[in-house]
């Protein structure tokens, strides 16, 4: 599956749930590549018995085998460890209660999961910027994303690291580069982007695997034309104070503003 599309950048920036609905036969899954560097992050977690959390009484099982019986029919041979099968991290959505009692993530972007297990949607969203419109959706979200129907949405950041795993209390967060050059700023930043995703667990209704697959790119290959460069620049001018700090981009605006307004493809 390719990666991050740069034509989902919107501006004005907005922290909104931004969901689109799939067909039945939608792409949910991807094969990870044993001895990839994603595989050896999440192989790390995996070792450590970390990977997984789960409510006091929840079972799981409906949910892996609904994972396997995708990956089945998007014709990917997998068998647990499902965190070491795909690039995906996966949690499941429990309609009647609005939690989550289950999470199986190996690289979080810069949240600790067993601080989010078990909680509602609000309180899980409770530390985002400008989460007005996403509190607001919180109980038709999560009452739509369960209904059995499947779903989609796109988040995506700068960070000034290569790595997957963010977790907060696992990797100190990378300091931007001291370089005042915009250009060679810009050859020392990635962009992040996650796409997740919602489909059913046919034997529990009322639940859904959500899925999240990260998906890194060197700033200056991912944005490879004018317009993919115009339209995050232009995300990034439209970011209030709060969405800046929230996502450590307060100390790097200025240079990326500047690379991305050189930017001639």
């Amino acid at each position: 599956m390719a990666g991050f599309d740069p034509t989902r950048i919107a501006a004005p920036f907005r922290m909104q749930p931004g969901l689109q609905r799939l067909p039945a036969d939608a792409r949910h899954l991807t094969p990870l590549a044993p001895g990839s560097a994603l595989w050896h992050e999440k192989k790390q977690v995996v070792d450590a018995g970390t990977s997984r959390l789960a409510v006091s009484g929840f079972d799981p099982a409906p949910a892996v085998a609904a994972i396997l019986a995708q990956a089945r029919s998007e014709g990917i041979a997998a068998a647990e460890p499902i965190e070491l099968a795909f690039e995906e991290d996966f949690a499941v959505l429990d309609g009647a209660t609005g939690t989550l009692p289950w999470l199986c993530v190996c690289v979080p972007s810069h949240w600790a999961p067993e601080e989010k297990l078990g909680l509602p949607f609000a309180a899980v969203h409770a530390p985002v910027a400008d989460n007005q419109l996403l509190l607001a959706a919180g109980a038709p979200l999560v009452q739509l994303v369960t209904s059995g129907e499947r779903f989609e949405r796109f988040v995506w950041t700068l960070t000034p690291s290569g790595r997957h795993d963010q977790h907060p209390r696992r990797q100190q967060r990378t300091p931007w580069p001291a370089e005042a050059d915009p250009a060679r700023f810009a050859a020392q930043c990635f962009l992040r982007a996650e796409r997740q995703t919602f489909f059913p667990v046919p034997s529990a209704p009322g639940q859904a695997v959500f899925t999240i697959r990260v998906m890194l790119q060197p700033l200056t290959g991912a944005i490879a034309t004018r317009a993919d460069a115009q339209r995050l620049h232009d995300a990034l001018a439209s970011m209030s104070d709060a969405v800046l700090a929230y996502k450590n981009l307060s100390a790097a605006r200025s240079r990326l503003l500047a690379w991305l307004s050189t930017v001639d493809r």
